[in-house]
């Protein structure tokens, strides 16, 4: 399930809502609670589309995981690999901007 909870987890998380909130305030709390999450979703997807879109040609596939270190640095040292293994394409050259 979501965030690795578990069918016993979420009954439990339930009657605990029902006890701290009150069963005549639970729906709208929990309406308002898949509401804030809709949107945090769509500001996720907006700003990883705005990025793409700043960033110019050759980011198109950029996924939010790429921008951790270790996963960006991996991905580069791959395609440089890569590129090694194939000595018939030339190498492209690096803008220096794009570092």
């Amino acid at each position: 399930m979501f965030f690795d909870i578990g069918a016993g987890e979420m009954i439990g998380l339930a009657i605990l809502g029902l006890i701290l909130v009150g069963p005549e305030r639970l729906p709208k709390l929990a309406s308002d609670a898949a509401r804030l999450i809709r949107k945090i979703q769509q500001f996720s997807q907006t700003a990883t589309h705005e990025l793409r879109e700043n960033l110019g040609p050759g980011f198109e596939d950029l996924q939010p995981s790429d921008l951790n270190p270790k996963n960006f640095i991996k991905k580069q040292l791959a395609q440089v690999l890569d590129e090694e293994n194939e000595p018939s394409r030339p190498i492209p050259k690096i803008d220096p901007d794009v570092l």
